[in-house]
Parts: structure tokens; C-alpha cells; sequence
């Protein structure tokens, strides 16, 4: 990279099996159902004998509650002979006596009867009790209605559902079927009569779980250890649809990008930035030679070159991709913008600003919007044909200039000072800022919006989260930065992953959730200045050095899975051997 001095800033680059359970939204009086669900003291449990013994090596899990869910689970299954042979040789009911009763009687409609056995089932909170006879009353209540017994129905409403003082707003708005009994008008959205399936699937999820056990227990316990065996796996980089229950999850290495698949020599000189297009299809990359390359990625996972542009009269530094894929801007070096037209190689428009150079750009989500940073620190908003139609002065952008905006169109992010990075809110214009100690050297947001990721000249990355109040939630260490600006990602399935350049030439591999340095991959002679995760190929990285070459990284080719013609597929690829 030649002479800079340590001591001078990076600026080489300014850069009862009730049928299938869901969760219902049925817009009844519950304003929070969770809130509901008490605590077993809540409710008098089962009686039955060696209840306190105790099943497994961890001694956590009681016997009487797992032979209960293992019974809910065969009923659910359909195996209802096996479920009461369980029941019967155990000794242990799924429910009682009267929670059966219960059941039985909101399947068949006797209301007044399961109101009064709802006192008796176990509970011990009055107001679960008005709550679960509400849910029940209402029912009764739309059923007279479509029986056209209105006279009854209003019967129900003023002595028996009104009377419990629960959710006025819900009574007033019963009492408007009344009045209308085929609706209210269509601009309000009122919840009527359920099946009575889903209203016994309500009060299930209503009453405490020592009284009626939560629909599917089992398998909504067994889904929820899949999931924690995932997100403890280092290396979980592959879809999850080939887990099994009968052994452990764990992922290897081989399932992070380590091995070169190809090398890229087309730059004639230091190559600066590199990304990805959203859809994966295509790679762009900027060099100290003043060209654009746009590369395809084949089926077959290989690169060939699409098109060079040629235009710039300075390096150019940073690019952005529009977000139909079919656009692309480019930036040099306190220079211009240039708006490419991906399939013709053409530029459509440049975009400049007498008396200040441009240092940054981007897109807005809609595509008809870019933002631009200058060199006098402000920023400008154009329309796609040159017009300013915005202009935020001040310390907006600073020369080391990275510019976001988060997908949903609602925050630009940039580079304000040299140790601060500005969130602000284009539309009501509110402003919060990540201050590091350090001097930052680029940025990048995740997908989701949630994070971002600031490299330092500490040779530090940090990872901060933005939604809501801005908190610093990482850090990643072990790459070497002394001179120049090293970019950083996010990438791998579902962004789990941080990758960076190094000044000693290799790329740095981290899990994000617990900062475990994961691979060092080396192959290339000089800095390796930008990495770009592909967003469709959890397994594809690409790595743009100084020593003029991009490497394009994938999974060993021993541990991939070839095509007929003895290609290396270049498809989704999925744990435990699948693709």
C-alpha cells in the first residue's frame, strides 16, 4: 500500500386433542392472554401418589408432570388407546375427574353446567375464574345468536356476562350484534363465534397448566431443545430441516467458507471494496486502477467476469448496490457518483456538486432515491435524475465516510465524526448516536436492522445494537490494523457470523452471539482490505486484497456434494450431509 505513516489516518481508503393448535388472535376481552397464566400456586394440583418423585439424572424433571405430557402428547397423535392404557397403568390421570367433565361440557354446549364446574376444577384466582366464564358466556352468547334467539342472547349479556365486570369495551361491543345481529359495519373488525374446539383451545391457554396441560407440551418442548442445541452450535451455518431427535446437534467446521475456490486477477491494482449483490447473483468490486469489475456467480458457484467500467478518474472506494439488483453506484475517491445499469454496462447519470467531492453513497429502499456524502460533510438527497431534494450541513459525514440506510427507509446512518456515528430518523428528524472511544474505520448494518458493526482503528470491531436504545453488545478481537481501513461484515445463515480483512493477509471468522475466533483463512500476499458475505449462499465469502486478487472461499471441496457432470454444486446446503 506504500508510505503512509502510522501515525496518519487510514486514508487510503475513505471508505384433548383439540385438532391442530395455533395461536389464535381472536380479538376477545383478553388484552394479554400470558398475562393469565399463572404459576402452579395459583391452582390445586393433581392428588396422586409419588407425586414428588422425581425421573432423569439432572433431578429437575417430576414424574407425574413428564407421564402427563407424554399422555397429552399420544391423545394429540391420534393414539387415544395407547394414551389411556398410559393413564391406567400409571395411575396418573392427564386431568381430573372434573376437568374431563369440564371439557365434555364445553364440547357439547351445556354452558350454565361448565360455568359451575369451572369452580371446581382447581382454581384458586377469582379472576381466572370471571376470565375463563366470560370466554364461555360469550360463546353462549353468539351461539343464541345464531339460533336467532336474540331474546335469550340479551338475556345472557345483561345478567350473566355483564354482570362479571370484565372488558367493558368487549360487552358494549356484544351488545351491538344485538342491534345488528348479522355484524357491525365493515370498517370494524369484531371477533364472532368460534368453533367450539378453538374456544376450549382458548381456555386452555387461559387456565393455569397444573389444571389443563398447554396444548402439545411435548413437542413445543422438544422444538424449543432443538433450538437451544442451534443457537449453542459454534458452527451452525446450514438449514436446520435435516435435525433428528435421536442425537445431538453439532455442526463442524467444515461448515464455514476455508478453502479458495477460485482467485480473480482481472484488477490491475490494489483491490479496495467488494459486495455482494442482495440476490447473490452478482459480486462488484473497486480497485486503486480506477475500474468497476461486475462479476456473475454461476450456477456451478463459479465467477466470470460481466462487465468493467471505466469512468472514474480516482480510485473508487465504495459502492453501492440498488436494491432491485439492477443498478449500481459507485464513488471515487473525494470524486463523483456514477449510476451503472447492471445489464447493459452502461453509466446512466453522474451525480456531482460544484466545490465538494463526494465521499459516499446509497439507496433509498424505494429505489428512486440516492443519498450522497461530500466532503464538506453534509448530505445530500437526489432523485435518480440529479435533482437535490434534501440537504443535511454540518458534521453529518466525516472524510472516512461509510453511509447506511436501514432497509425499511426510516434512519440514514453515517460516519459523523471520527469517533461517533450518527442514527438519525429522516422523517421526524430525531437523532442518536454510537460514541466509541476509539477512531472508527467503516461500518456496516445488519439486515435486520438491529445491529452495527463498527470496525476501529484499535484493531477492534465492535457490535452495537440500535433498536431502541443503542447498546454495545460485542466485540471482536485478533485481526491486525495498523495503517489502512479494514472493512468488516455480517454474513453466514441468518447473519451469525463476522468477517474481516487483516493487515497480515488473512480473513478472521467470528460467531457473532459468543465472539469465538472460528478461522483465520490465508491465501492472499497483502492486506486484505473488504470481505463480503454472500447473502444467498451461506457458504460463499469473498475477499478483495491488496495484492490485486479477489479469493472467493467456500466449504472443502471434499465435503461437497458434486452435480452429474462433476461440478461443485453451488446450492443451499444443509446439515448433517444433506443439500
Amino acid at each position: 500500500m506504500g508510505g503512509a505513516k502510522d501515525d496518519e489516518p487510514p486514508s487510503k481508503r475513505v471508505k384433548v386433542s383439540f385438532g391442530e393448535s395455533a395461536d389464535h388472535s381472536n380479538g376477545t376481552f383478553l388484552k394479554d392472554p400470558a398475562s393469565c397464566s399463572l404459576s402452579e400456586s395459583m391452582a390445586r394440583p393433581l392428588a396422586v401418589q409419588g407425586d414428588d418423585e422425581i425421573v432423569g439424572t439432572k433431578g429437575v424433571v417430576k414424574k407425574v408432570e413428564f407421564v402427563r405430557i407424554i399422555a397429552d402428547a399420544l391423545y394429540s397423535l391420534g393414539y387415544k388407546k395407547t394414551g389411556a392404557f398410559l393413564e391406567e397403568e400409571s395411575g396418573i390421570p392427564l386431568h381430573s375427574s372434573q376437568v374431563h367433565l369440564f371439557m365434555e361440557q364445553i364440547l357439547d354446549g351445556r354452558w350454565d353446567e361448565s360455568v359451575a364446574t369451572l369452580r371446581k376444577i382447581g382454581l384458586v384466582d377469582e379472576k381466572i375464574v370471571k376470565l375463563a366464564s366470560f370466554v364461555i358466556l360469550e360463546q353462549k352468547f353468539f351461539e343464541l345468536l345464531d339460533r336467532e334467539e336474540v331474546m335469550d342472547a340479551l338475556k345472557t349479556l345483561r345478567t350473566e356476562i355483564a354482570p362479571l365486570c370484565v372488558n367493558s369495551d368487549r360487552v358494549h361491543e356484544l351488545s351491538l350484534f344485538i342491534i345488528s345481529p348479522s355484524g357491525v359495519s365493515s370498517g370494524q373488525d369484531i371477533v364472532k363465534m368460534k368453533s367450539r374446539t378453538k374456544l376450549l383451545e382458548e381456555l386452555q391457554r387461559l387456565l393455569p397448566p397444573t389444571v389443563m396441560i398447554p396444548e402439545k407440551r411435548l413437542i413445543h418442548l422438544v422444538e424449543q431443545a432443538l433450538e437451544l442445541q442451534v443457537e449453542a452450535c459454534l458452527f451452525h451455518n446450514s438449514l436446520v430441516s435435516e435435525m433428528s431427535l435421536l442425537t445431538d446437534h453439532h455442526c463442524g467446521r467444515d461448515q464455514l467458507p476455508s478453502q479458495t475456490l477460485q482467485i480473480l486477477q482481472e484488477h490491475k491494482d490494489e483491490v479496495w471494496f467488494l459486495q455482494f449483490s442482495h440476490n447473490g447473483k452478482y459480486l462488484a468490486s473497486s480497485s486503486a486502477d480506477c475500474s468497476v469489475i461486475i462479476w456473475e456467480v454461476k450456477l456451478d458457484g463459479k465467477f466470470c467476469l460481466k462487465h468493467r467500467f471505466y469512468g472514474h478518474q480516482k480510485p473508487v472506494s465504495y459502492m453501492s448496490w440498488g436494491p432491485d439488483d439492477r443498478q449500481l453506484l459507485t464513488c471515487g475517491v473525494e470524486e463523483f457518483v456514477r449510476r451503472w445499469d447492471v445489464d447493459s454496462g452502461k453509466c446512466i447519470r453522474i451525480y456531482r456538486k460544484n466545490g465538494v467531492g463526494l465521499v459516499s453513497c446509497g439507496w433509498d429502499p424505494d429505489g428512486k432515491r440516492i443519498f450522497c456524502g461530500f466532503t464538506d460533510k453534509s448530505i445530500s438527497m437526489w432523485d435518480l435524475e440529479g435533482k437535490e431534494l434534501e440537504c443535511w450541513k454540518g458534521h453529518r459525514i466525516s472524510r472516512i465516510a461509510d453511509l447506511g440506510i436501514t432497509s425499511d427507509g426510516k434512519h440514514m446512518v453515517s460516519v459523523c465524526k471520527d469517533n461517533m456515528i450518527l442514527l438519525f430518523e429522516l422523517e421526524s428528524k430525531a437523532e442518536r448516536i454510537i460514541q466509541e472511544d476509539q477512531t472508527i474505520t467503516s461500518f456496516e448494518l445488519s439486515a435486520d436492522n438491529r445491529y452495527v458493526l463498527v470496525s476501529l482503528w484499535n484493531q477492534e470491531i465492535h457490535l452495537w445494537y440500535i433498536e431502541g436504545s443503542v447498546k454495545l453488545v460485542a466485540k471482536y478481537k485478533g485481526h491486525k490494523r495498523s495503517r489502512f481501513v479494514v472493512r468488516s461484515c455480517f454474513g453466514g445463515l441468518d447473519q451469525s457470523f463476522i468477517a474481516s480483512g487483516s493487515e497480515d493477509s488473512q480473513v478472521y471468522i467470528w460467531h457473532k452471539c459468543s465472539q469465538a475466533l472460528l478461522a483465520t483463512l490465508a491465501g492472499h500476499s497483502g492486506t486484505v482490505n473488504c470481505v463480503s458475505w454472500n447473502p444467498a449462499n451461506p457458504h460463499m465469502l469473498a475477499s478483495a486484497s491488496d495484492d490485486r486478487t479477489i479469493r472467493i472461499w467456500g466449504l472443502n471441496q471434499a465435503n461437497m456434494k458434486h452435480n452429474g457432470n462433476g461440478a461443485i454444486s453451488n446450492g443451499v446446503h444443509y446439515c448433517n450431509g444433506g443439500t
